[in-house]
């Protein structure tokens, strides 16, 4: 296996890059810029606490937190026209449950999505906004109203501020492997899919991966969510740099996986930034989360994959092209996010990725690194294409395990 390790020269001018940062940063921005904005009310703060004192036949509605499975049986118990009474009467509480039905959510977020459009669509002709304002407005009403088409399966939104969003290809309930993309920086409600670079945005990701499984394992039943429901930096700053974001969003993701249906393992794909998500989420991940792989990682907030606490399989890739290879692979000072996943001290099993076109690049179709990521997410270790063309990241696979 070719070895990603660098000199020990080389790590010394890194650490002292490192410190560099360190100073740049706190003497321009302070230690206020990595800090969350307080005192904004969600939307969906707004919907949960409607949620508390909402009744139904009577009897007052279960904690909104509660356990996915104690939420499951409560939806349960109740008829189809009650659960899509709730759904309508509480559409972002419902929409963002997880516990509740998938299909009801889908439902609840095509009603959230349309209430928001209209918001955005009275915000463009506010006379109070500027003609930036406007644009913004006409912005969000197009994407919101696009996420609400019936073709598509929103498993949670959130509006607030640059806004949260996670889709679903694939029949979740009956899909026999999971996988789920989560994404890095700059992603937001309008940079979840673009017309351009599309592979680089969480749905095209998601949908991209989701054929490479099916044109690699027809007969398994595959689904796959892009999974953008936290809040992602903004730009390459200290947030980028700091695990905050990422603190919060393994929270949400490790809520998010406990609240899916069935029992079907689950596989993560982790980008840049949202490998350090996975990273946090690593510790408290559930058991059925089988395989976690990131691809063009800043670092997992680990110093080896065996400090990550995972019962899960890790995999690691990385372009020989791609920018992230020059940052510091270190933590100092609450910045940096630990040592290189490709390195071979971390441990992580190193997939190919010879033709993925850079940093952006690892969901294009036709890549190795696509096709690798197809074969473990339908469970087909074997084709597995090792890093140097060798076979150590298959180390411990007697055979296939697709479904």
């Amino acid at each position: 296996m070719t070895s990603f390790d660098t000199s020990p020269q080389l790590n010394v001018w890194r650490a002292l890059l490192a410190l560099v940062v360190v100073f740049v940063m706190l003497a321009t921005t302070g230690w206020t810029a990595v800090r969350h904005q307080r005192g904004v009310t969600s939307p969906i703060q707004t919907a949960l606490t409607a949620w508390e004192h909402g009744r139904i036949n009577g009897h007052a509605l279960p904690a909104h937190d509660g356990s996915p499975t104690r939420l499951a049986h409560f939806f349960d118990s109740l008829s189809a026209h009650q659960r899509g009474e709730l759904a309508a009467r509480y559409p972002l509480a419902v929409g963002n449950m997880n516990g509740a039905p998938v299909e009801l959510r889908y439902r609840a977020n095509r009603v959230a999505l349309d209430q928001a459009r209209q918001v955005e669509h009275r915000r463009m002709y506010d006379n109070r906004l500027s003609s930036v304002g406007h644009a913004d407005a006409k912005k969000r009403m197009n994407r919101f109203a696009s996420l609400a088409k019936p073709d598509r399966e929103i498993l949670s939104f959130d509006p607030l501020g640059a806004g949260r969003v996670a889709e679903v290809f694939g029949d979740l309930d009956k899909a026999q492997r999971v996988s789920v993309v989560v994404p890095g920086v700059d992603t937001n409600v309008l940079t979840f899919e673009r017309t351009s670079r599309q592979y680089s945005a969480p749905v095209g990701m998601a949908r991209s991966l989701y054929g490479a499984e099916r044109g690699a394992s027809p007969h398994t039943r595959t689904a796959v969510v892009a999974w953008a429901d936290y809040t992602a930096p903004a730009g390459l700053g200290v947030d980028a740099a700091t695990a905050m974001r990422a603190e919060d969003g393994a929270k949400r993701l490790n809520a998010m996986l406990r609240g899916l249906p069935g029992r079907s393992s689950v596989a993560l794909y982790c980008h840049s930034y949202g490998s350090v998500v996975c990273g946090v989420a690593a510790h408290h991940m559930p058991g059925r989360v089988s395989d976690i792989a990131v691809a063009g990682s800043p670092g997992m907030r680990a110093q080896s994959a065996a400090g990550l606490d995972t019962h899960a399989r890790v995999w690691a890739t990385r372009d020989r092209d791609d920018w992230i290879q020059d940052i510091p692979y270190m933590e100092v000072g609450g910045l940096g996010h630990g040592a290189d996943p490709v390195s071979s001290a971390f441990g992580a099993r190193v997939l190919a990725a010879g033709d993925s076109k850079g940093h952006t690049g690892y969901f294009v179709p036709g890549t190795e690194s696509l096709a690798n990521f197809a074969d473990i997410g339908t469970g087909a270790y074997k084709t597995v294409h090792c890093a140097g063309g060798g076979q150590g990241c298959l180390d411990g696979f007697s055979g296939n395990v697709s479904a």
